[in-house]
């Protein structure tokens, strides 16, 4: 009877999620309600990828990829922004993995001077500026720079002098910063003679995944996406020169459909890599993500379904643990959001900002209510 009662309560506490969990619509279903959201936006474009089980299922580009009328297709090559963010975590998991780099140890070990020395152009333009830190460089580690948290503004051009500083003692609490995970790179090239661009090169050709870089390639522009911006004016796709871990991948819909279903298959990782990578690392007490640096909210009032992981938002639904990350510039809006119990994703790649405000629709419909947190996500610093 005991017995009987306790697989009664586990099979009562399984019920709410998987009655969340529906079926994947058909994928006519799905290119129905894409184009009901696009025409609803004013999106000109947009591509969306769908992984069940770990795998691909429905990928497809609608639309338009520049302002000649060239359709966009599932090989398109798109602005990935923020998404990079994601990658560049895995890759340095990876790493880790190989031990290679320790997430916990202090970017003062590994660099041969003290990180506000090194100054010039070339390296201020390419990563950052730290000429004005102070002595709390050295407790910075990769983990605190990959979960948001070193103190810094978003990027330093933000600030007055266009130096970085920090706000807060490192790893205090969550504050998104670019310029924090362009730090770790800037580390691991100077400090570890880690070519971030290759590492990343090589899980791309491991994938098959051939129309993707952190660096623009002269061959991507045969089939490339250009951009619209909020007032529908169109803006050229930026061929971006230099390998910026916070933000300068490109990449194609098809492409990131198998990085999404082999990042959450857990592929190239040991299981305690992956449960590392999408574990909660430090809690979320703002109260949106944007504009970075705001007032912590008060205890009672903090979100306690939401939490810093490496590299991407971890966040507790109605189907259990999820993960996300967005990206976005003034005419890029992307988004991907896993289930992790049932490794379901949706991707989605918009080569029109306007196609953000349809994208919780779009993300219910395919997958049901998951908890992403895009009231928190959106907010006035882009």
């Amino acid at each position: 009877m005991n017995r009987m009662r306790i697989v009664l309560l586990v099979l009562a506490a399984c019920l709410p999620s998987m009655a969340a969990a529906q079926a994947i619509p058909a994928a006519a279903e799905i290119d129905d309600k894409v184009r009901s959201v696009m025409a609803r936006t004013g999106a000109q474009g947009l591509a969306i990828a769908v992984i069940d089980k770990g795998r691909p299922v429905h990928v497809q580009a609608y639309g338009l990829r520049n302002g000649r009328g060239d359709p966009l297709t599932v090989d398109t090559v798109m602005y990935g922004a923020s998404l990079t963010k994601t990658v560049f975590a895995y890759t340095v998991v990876r790493l880790a993995q190989q031990r290679r780099i320790d997430l916990d140890t202090s970017i003062a070990r590994y660099l041969p001077e003290p990180l506000p020395s090194y100054a010039g152009k070339d390296i201020v333009n390419r990563y950052a500026d730290w000429s004005a830190l102070d002595e709390r460089w050295r407790a910075l580690t990769p983990r605190i720079l990959l979960t948001h948290s070193a103190g810094f503004a978003n990027f330093g051009f933000l600030e007055p002098d266009r130096k970085l500083k920090f706000h807060f003692d490192p790893g205090a609490r969550y504050a998104y910063s670019g310029d924090g995970l362009n730090t770790l790179q800037f580390v691991m090239e100077r400090g570890l003679g880690i070519d971030v661009g290759a590492e990343t090169d090589r899980i791309f050709a491991g994938f098959g995944m051939r129309n993707t870089s952190l660096v623009w390639r002269p061959e991507f522009a045969a089939n490339l996406a250009d951009g619209w911006d909020a007032q529908g004016r169109i803006e050229p796709h930026d061929e971006r020169s230099k390998v910026r871990a916070a933000g300068s991948m490109d990449t194609t819909i098809a492409d990131f459909a198998t990085f999404a279903a082999a990042f959450v298959r857990g592929d190239g990782l040991s299981r305690k890599a992956r449960a590392e990578l999408l574990r909660p690392q430090l809690p979320i007490t703002t109260r949106t993500q944007f504009p970075t640096l705001q007032a912590e909210l008060p205890p009672a009032e903090r979100r306690a379904d939401l939490a810093a992981g490496l590299g991407l938002v971890v966040f507790e639904g109605p189907q259990g643990r999820g993960f996300y990350k967005g990206g976005h510039n003034d005419s890029t809006g992307n988004t991907w959001v896993c289930v992790v119990a049932k490794r379901r994703c949706v991707v989605i790649l918009a080569n029109d900002v306007r196609a953000e405000r349809g994208f919780r629709e779009l993300v219910d419909f395919v997958l049901g209510p998951t908890g992403v947190p895009y009231d928190w996500e959106y907010g006035s610093e882009g």
